[in-house]
Formats: C-alpha cells, structure tokens, sequence
C-alpha cells in the first residue's frame, strides 16, 4: 500500500515538475527475477525508476540511509535494502539473492554514487549479482536535470543475461557489458547528438 502510494504521488510530480518522457516499458519483463541496473545522477534517481517501471523494484541503498529509524522504517516498507558501500556486504548479496530467487525486481546503481551527468565506472556487485543469479539484466538510462521546466528522460533498454562462470576476470567482463548497455541507451539521448528512438510519453 505504502510503495503504490509513493508511486502515485512521484508519478504526479514528475509528470508535473519534470515534463518526463519514457521509452522502452515494452521492455520490461512481466513476471520473473529481474536486476535494474541505472545511471545515477540525483537522489531523485530511486523514486523515478521505481515509478517508471510497472513492477515493484527493491532498490539497494546506501547503510547511512538506515541509520534515521523513521527513514529505516519507511524504506524498508517501500521494499528498499541496506548496504555498506567500499566493503563487500554479504548480508545485502546474500538478501538480494533471496529476493531475485523469488522472481522479484532488484534496483540497483551501480556507479555507488551520484555521477552528476558523465557515466562512471561500475563497482562489482552488480555483475556479482548478475552472475550468481542469472537473472536478466535490464539497463536504464537518465538522462536531463531534475529541474522545474526542464525534461527529464528515462530509456529502458532490452534485458539480457550473463554468462554464469565466476572469476575476477568475468566480474571485471560483466561489470563493463552493464556499464556499456547504459552507456549505449545515453548516446541515444538527443541531448548527446544522437538520433534517438521512438518515445513513449510517461502519460
């Protein structure tokens, strides 16, 4: 009740105070594990994709986000995890896991921080992830500043998978497919100078 609540309310203020615009939601799996890997630029970059995407994601956040109990209480509810960032975190691969056997959606960007426009690099977890679970990996990209007047841009690209051998070298390997499957979607953003495909109003 609480995450279908919060999605209305962002949906309204995105669609008001962005002037957002949508591609790819045929892309999305109906049903099925999924992991959400996303660019990330704002602290608004959670609420958006979970708003965007028709299924429930439990996104992955950062420890300190927990450490309010109001904040912890709410996050939790909204179906959000924490994850001690810098360090493995056995705990939250071993909960995301869980959460992916069960055929939910697991959000994650995998920068670790916010990028403020260029693309960084990806840290491991998500191909870690990607590799243990063989779930399908679905790339979305942001594109345009959350501001009042301005458009903001969300692409969703075509899910795919990953070899499932462990190894540093193919962590390494899945690390950059993730991060060039995102990187593909911006350069099709018309602000980057790059024909763009058809897109799909957010209403």
């Amino acid at each position: 009740m609480l995450y279908a609540l919060g999605k209305a309310l962002f949906w309204v203020l995105f669609a008001l105070g962005c002037r957002w615009e949508v591609g790819g939601r045929e892309h999305v799996p109906p049903d099925g594990p999924l992991l959400v890997i996303a660019n990330h630029l704002s602290w608004l970059d959670p609420p958006l994709v979970g708003t965007v995407l028709p299924r429930k994601v439990h996104f992955m956040a950062k420890h300190e986000l927990f450490r309010n109990p109001l904040a912890a209480w709410v996050l939790r509810r909204l179906g959000a995890f924490p994850v001690r960032r810098g360090q493995p975190d056995r705990w939250a691969l071993r909960h995301a896991l869980d959460l992916l056997d069960r055929g939910a959606v697991v959000g994650l960007f995998p920068e670790g921080t916010r990028s403020r426009g260029r693309l960084g690099p990806f840290e491991p977890g998500a191909a870690l992830l990607a590799i243990k679970s063989g779930a399908p990996v679905l790339p979305v990209a942001i594109a345009g500043p959350y501001r009042p007047g301005r458009r903001v841009r969300v692409r969703i690209g075509i899910p795919f998978r990953v070899a499932g051998s462990g190894g540093e070298g193919s962590i390494d390997a899945v690390a950059h497919r993730m991060r060039e499957a995102v990187a593909a979607l911006l350069a099709e953003d018309p602000a980057a100078g790059e024909p763009a495909r058809r897109r799909v109003p957010a209403g």
